[in-house]
């Protein structure tokens, strides 16, 4: 057994005065973080004889593990539907701009675009680590082309896709690589979407249901066949109706297999879903509900006129509209914006409300042994925030990496 020498050499920092999330329930205790990782301090404490050498006041903040948007489409004039020289910058501004909301990793969405524009972006997307440069990309979300053309809702429809006779085939010429693709968005309903689900699953690839007009015993047959996720639920998709649910019926279907759950994301911004909606998919279902931003372009500027891909949008006020239409397109809202208003229309608590944007889409991507919760061993991205859900600080690896000035506190 060591002697009073810790096994590593790193700091050991301790955050104190604070109420962290952990096992669903806020709990009053400390926070031990080493080398970018969450501590057990009991073994610090009784196998390294070890304590910490940098205590930190968190002056009675929550400790909440750091947000997870899988539904990006861009921000602050940034486009990741556009094939732009300095898309690679573009993703950095981001990046580092969604610090201040609670994001510590996302998915940069593509809405449904020309072939050339994928086989010019993905390539330039990377998984990376966050840190002091931005949050972390943990892949992209590839939100069609292959929807359907009822319920395209913002994507162009001359740039939608069917399966042909090489199905699979068919999305990796369109795409040109699935290297970094973490999602794809799909409507169930496409003949010969089930192989392609199939294959996507094998490839450790989420598949989501969404844009589409499936009924409801199309939706469980692509859930056995490996989809897990429902694209912006209610969104895009048939509405709810008694004799045949469609999507929607996922929340409570007794179809889906033993042991998966169905997660489904929700634009929880006060425009895009009644705050009824969002009560009666919380109440059937919370423990699949991720909230997604589905910020646009637009996000972080002045209203008026910016892009989604292919498109023009006119953003007037929290309203995100195609021009000249009232097709909504995207939002721009921000995490946290989403997560206060979640709580405040659901009326569910705290805990749930910070679960729904870091546990959840963890568990959606299969990275919860180190994302999304605050467990021994798992990253230290985390937030501290106010009792009103306001960030006050991001950490991601255990640093931090924005915090709000001292005025606005």
């Amino acid at each position: 057994m060591p002697s009073n020498k810790s096994v590593s050499d790193a700091p050991i920092v301790q955050f104190t005065n604070c109420r962290i999330l952990r096992d669903h329930q806020l709990q009053r205790e400390d926070l031990w973080v080493r080398e970018g990782k969450i501590l057990n301090p009991e073994k610090v404490f009784f196998d390294e004889k070890g304590s910490a050498d940098v205590q930190l006041d968190c002056k009675d903040s929550i400790i909440a593990p750091g947000f997870i948007d899988v539904q990006i489409n861009g921000g602050f004039g940034v486009d990741f539907s556009l094939a732009t020289d300095d898309f690679k910058s573009g993703i950095d501004l981001v990046s580092q701009k969604i610090l201040s909301h609670g994001v510590t990793s996302f998915c940069p969405t593509l809405v449904t675009s020309p072939p050339s524009v994928y086989h010019q972006v993905l390539p330039q997307i990377s998984v990376r680590n966050g840190g002091a440069h931005g949050a972390g990309i943990l892949g992209a979300h590839l939100e069609g082309p292959f929807i359907s053309k009822e319920k395209k809702g913002a994507h162009p429809e001359h740039c939608l896709r069917t399966f042909e006779a090489g199905a699979f085939q068919d999305l990796l010429a369109t795409y040109g690589s699935l290297d970094c693709v973490q999602i794809v968005t799909l409507a169930p309903e496409m003949r010969r979407s089930s192989e392609v689900i199939q294959e996507l699953t094998k490839r450790g690839i989420c598949v989501s249901l969404g844009h589409s007009v499936a009924n409801l015993s199309q939706a469980e047959e692509a859930v056995q066949h490996g989809a897990t996720f429902i694209t912006h639920l209610f969104n895009a998709m048939l509405p709810f109706h008694h004799r045949d649910p469609g999507i929607v019926g996922l929340l409570t279907s007794d179809k889906i297999p033993a042991g998966r759950r169905v997660f489904y994301g929700m634009i929880s911004d006060g425009i895009h879903t009644n705050p009824a909606a969002l009560r009666i998919a919380h109440r059937a279902h919370p423990k699949g509900l991720v909230l997604v931003t589905d910020a646009i372009a637009g996000m972080g500027l002045a209203p008026g006129r910016h892009t989604l891909g292919q498109q023009v949008v006119e953003i007037d006020g929290l309203n995100t509209y195609i021009a000249g239409t009232k097709t909504l397109s995207g939002s721009v809202a921000t995490m946290d914006t989403c997560v206060r208003h979640f709580q405040e229309a659901t009326g569910c608590s705290v805990e749930t409300a910070l679960e729904a944007a870091s546990l959840h889409p963890a568990q959606l991507l299969g990275i919860e042994h180190k994302k999304g919760t605050l467990n021994y061993d798992s990253d230290a991205d985390f937030l501290m925030l106010n009792d009103n859900l306001y960030v006050r600080a991001t950490y991601i690896a255990g640093e931090e990496v924005w915090r709000q000035d001292a005025s606005g506190m």
